[in-house]
């Protein structure tokens, strides 16, 4: 089975990274397309694949076709490309905000054409270090076989769930988008470490540790959220004084705003 990738940017390389390190397709199984020769042949040589920048021949020669472009190109990709795909490829998009509609359109079923065998996915940057989380839904032409590939296919660089397609811009928010609030928090936490004399280094990576052993206990415990935390707050002590800092602050509201804000924003992709 060949995989082609159109697009070859931080995403894609997350995918191809994940797919590589788990098995689920050799080098030679994987071709990729590029904007640009220098980034063709630096993902050949980072990953070992063949890489070009002609998006019709990684069309021709894929099984699995996953489209890695942003989503202001995804007319003019899909134009190009479009008489290409065969009647079994099946094709996945990392798009955020294109909904199954209108990629559908794009290749064509407005016109009476066929309807494309569709997965419409949202991985995220932490799939580099096999740490993603890819919510994904699928057309009515994909069959459950294929679907179980894709889900096999995302659950190699982390976690895969799939959802309504009515969720899939939330998913982008809470999923896709949070890395970077999440890191933002991770380099605030330092910078009080800092300001309390701890080396900036030494200060990251106890930052960086805390935030991963504490999702990892939200993910295994089974617990709220709320209730991990107030096991943290002892009556009196130094957490809920922290607590209450972040809380008059906003902290809260202003992390459910950047998600709204997100989500919106893919809505109006």
């Amino acid at each position: 089975m060949k995989l082609g990738f159109i697009g070859l940017g931080n995403m894609a390389s997350a995918v191809i990274g994940g797919i590589l390190k788990e098995g689920i397709a050799s080098q030679q199984d994987i071709i990729g397309s590029a904007k640009t020769e220098k980034t063709a042949k630096e993902k050949a040589a980072e990953f070992g694949i063949e890489a070009c920048t002609d998006n019709r021949r990684v069309t021709e020669q894929a099984d699995v076709l996953v489209l890695a472009v942003k989503p202001q190109f995804f007319p003019e990709v899909i134009a190009e490309i479009r008489d290409l795909v065969k009647e079994e490829t099946l094709v996945i998009s990392v798009a955020a905000g294109k909904t199954i509609k209108y990629i559908e359109e794009q290749f064509g079923a407005s016109e009476g054409k066929r309807t494309i065998k569709l997965v419409r996915c949202m991985p995220n940057t932490p799939a580099l270090v096999l740490a993603g989380c890819t919510g994904y839904c699928v057309n009515e032409r994909v069959s459950e076989g294929e679907k179980e590939f894709a889900h096999k296919l995302f659950s190699s660089f982390g976690k895969a769930i799939e959802v309504p397609e009515r969720l899939m811009d939330t998913v982008g928010s809470v999923s896709g988008s949070s890395p970077a609030f999440v890191f933002m928090f991770i380099e605030a936490l330092a910078d009080g470490a800092v300001a309390e004399g701890m080396p900036r280094k030494q200060a990251v990576e106890f930052a960086a540790q805390a935030v991963l052993g504490s999702a990892k206990l939200v993910l295994e415990s089974g617990m709220h959220p709320e209730e991990l935390k107030d096991m943290v707050c002892s009556p009196g002590g130094t957490t809920i004084q922290g607590v209450r800092t972040l809380e008059k602050g906003g902290m809260r509201g202003a992390v459910m705003d950047a998600v709204i804000a997100c989500a919106e924003r893919s809505r109006g992709l």
